[in-house]
């Protein structure tokens, strides 16, 4: 049983970053002349500080950073700076424009092949120490034309989460937490009275694609050459969320409950469940802390279990004239010790499997959300899917009376448009 935590809510998805962090970025569209390292071919290095830009969740998030690195310069004798971006991607793209761009920065799987194409950022995956230490579903994140360009710095995959006083008020045991779509829909039925709604998630992709997965569909083929968008499968997942959606056993968080995010219509209890990341230990810790819960893996589909992942990594900028003291900073921040650090102060789950056993032992009841990174699936990092999926999404908000196929029919002509 999930009780409540004393984490923040996590860099790789807070909030809006769960939705809006991951279409950041995307296809920046400066000129091809950026290098992809030092003329030497290896990284540059120089006597040259660092500056590091962060799209953080909160202080508790910006703290940690910047003590970290700051244990890390007092240490290396290398000045590093860490700074807070108000608007992410518009300050990168900005720094890269302007050809004076942070030399490491947090960057979204949708952002890099965009920035990867045109030479503002360098691939150093290979070169980190600890590079196998990575979950290979991470790595893969990060890889654009067979090149692992940057180490990830935390994840979180989508779990259920379960109010607990609602939950045994139904006459419901742990015995009665699904495991498929038909005890899914059969227990939210059971949860819903009035006022409260069985399950809630938001209206996007970044919460419907569980679905998705859970049926064996995904936009883009797994090897990203192809648009799959219209496949039957997808349209099994669209077509079940729509006819819970119509039964009033499930809701959009936001459209449907009036809330800001699952979260909220969560801790207001709205809703006795919702599919969120393990951002919403730190929400629920702040802003609902008498909302009692348990955290499950999310049910498993035609295809078996699915869940989607969402992370962002230490980019690292072509233009740095300091990418070997750069890739020594990523080590820091990305080994076992340091990663469990932040996930003790802001929440994320580390991304090395180095960090798992302990992760576990301090956070037995969160361990759904790891137990997902055997199977989750991340958002597609094809150039321009941002767009595609920004698309998807409004769509998305009008499924409940919708058509599913013709929804589908839409996103795979334009994900056509961009895969390839």
């Amino acid at each position: 049983m999930a009780r409540n935590t004393a984490r923040m809510l996590i860099g790789a998805g807070a909030l809006a970053a769960a939705s809006a962090l991951v279409l950041t970025g995307c296809g920046s569209g400066f000129d091809d002349s950026g290098d992809s390292g030092s003329e030497s071919g290896g990284l540059t290095s120089s006597d040259d500080g660092l500056t590091i830009l962060i799209g953080s969740s909160g202080d508790a998030e910006t703290d940690a950073v910047t003590e970290a690195v700051a244990a890390w310069s007092a240490e290396s004798g290398v000045e590093a700076e860490v700074t807070v971006a108000s608007d992410l991607s518009q300050e990168l793209s900005q720094g890269f424009a302007a050809g004076s761009p942070a030399d490491l920065f947090y960057l979204a799987p949708e952002a890099l092949a965009g920035f990867a194409s045109n030479g503002s950022v360098v691939a150093y995956g290979d070169e980190l120490s600890n590079k196998d230490d990575f979950y290979p579903s991470l790595v893969s994140n990060f890889t654009y034309e067979d090149e692992f360009y940057c180490a990830p710095k935390d994840f979180s995959t989508l779990g259920l989460i379960i109010n607990r006083t609602l939950w045994e008020a139904a006459g419901l045991t742990e015995a009665d937490v699904p495991t498929t779509w038909e005890e899914l829909a059969t227990v939210a039925q059971t949860l819903t009275t009035d006022g409260v709604t069985g399950l809630a998630f938001g209206a996007e992709f970044q919460r419907v694609g569980s679905f998705m997965a859970q049926a064996g569909g995904a936009l883009v083929a797994d090897d990203g050459t192809a648009a799959t968008a219209d496949s039957s499968e997808n349209l099994e997942a669209l077509t079940y969320v729509k006819d819970q959606l119509d039964a009033g056993t499930f809701a959009y968080a936001t459209i449907d409950l009036g809330a800001g995010w699952g979260g909220e219509a969560f801790g207001k209890q709205q809703a006795a469940m919702v599919i969120e990341g393990n951002w919403i230990t730190g929400a629920m810790q702040n802003d609902f802390p008498d909302v009692d819960y348990l955290v499950a893996e999310l049910p498993a589909g035609p295809a078996g279990q699915g869940t989607l992942q969402f992370t962002n990594c230490w980019g690292m900028a072509a233009d740095s004239p300091n990418q070997q003291a750069a890739l020594e900073l990523v080590e820091y921040l990305t080994s076992t010790e340091q990663v469990l650090a932040f996930s003790d102060a802001f929440g994320p789950m580390p991304p090395v499997e180095s960090a798992a056993e302990q992760w576990s032992a301090d956070n037995p009841e969160l361990t759904a959300f790891l137990a997902g990174a055997d199977y989750a699936v991340g958002v597609p990092t094809n150039d321009g899917i941002a767009a595609v999926i920004s698309d998807f999404n409004a769509q998305l908000e009008s499924l409940k009376t919708g058509d599913p196929q013709q929804i589908l029919d839409t996103v795979q002509a334009n994900t056509e448009a961009v895969v390839g």
